[in-house]
C-alpha cells in the first residue's frame, strides 16, 4: 500500500495576494506597467487594423481569376503583418490617443484622491436611512 503524500499547509498556496487579484485600477507608475500599457495599446491598434484591412478585402472590387484558398490565406497573413508593423510605426495614432486617454483618466483619478492612497472607497449608505 502507498502512503499518502503529507505536505504541510504552508506549503500549498491557496489564495493569491490581495494585491495582485484586486480589480481597482491601478496607475502605472513603473516603467514595466508603462510599456506594458504602451505594448496593450499597439496590439489592439493592430488588431482594428486588421479588422478594417479584411473588411477592405472583402469588399471584392473585381475578380480574381488566380484566386483559390491559399492565397486568400497567404493574403490573410500579409494583411497580418501589414497591420502589426503600421500599429509599430504609429501610422493612425491610436494607439498614441489611447495611452493619452489612459493618461488623463490616471492623472483624474489621482487629483481625486489623496496622495498615498488608492482608489477612494465607495461611501457606505447609513442603517437609518
Amino acid at each position: 500500500m502507498i502512503a499518502p503524500l503529507r505536505t504541510p499547509q504552508a506549503a500549498l498556496p491557496l489564495a493569491a495576494p490581495a494585491a495582485t487579484t484586486s480589480l481597482a485600477p491601478q496607475r502605472p507608475d513603473t516603467a514595466a506597467q508603462r510599456n506594458a500599457l504602451r505594448a496593450a495599446a499597439q496590439q489592439f491598434e493592430a488588431v482594428f487594423l486588421r479588422q478594417l484591412i479584411g473588411s477592405m478585402r472583402s469588399a471584392h472590387l473585381s475578380d480574381d481569376p488566380l484566386s483559390s484558398q491559399a492565397t486568400e490565406q497567404f493574403r490573410d497573413m500579409s494583411d497580418a503583418n501589414l497591420a502589426d508593423a503600421m500599429s509599430h510605426q504609429g501610422v493612425f495614432g491610436i494607439a498614441q490617443m489611447l495611452l493619452a486617454q489612459f493618461d488623463r483618466h490616471n492623472a483624474a483619478a489621482s487629483a481625486a484622491a489623496p496622495a498615498g492612497q488608492g482608489a477612494a472607497a465607495p461611501a457606505q449608505p447609513e442603517a437609518g436611512r
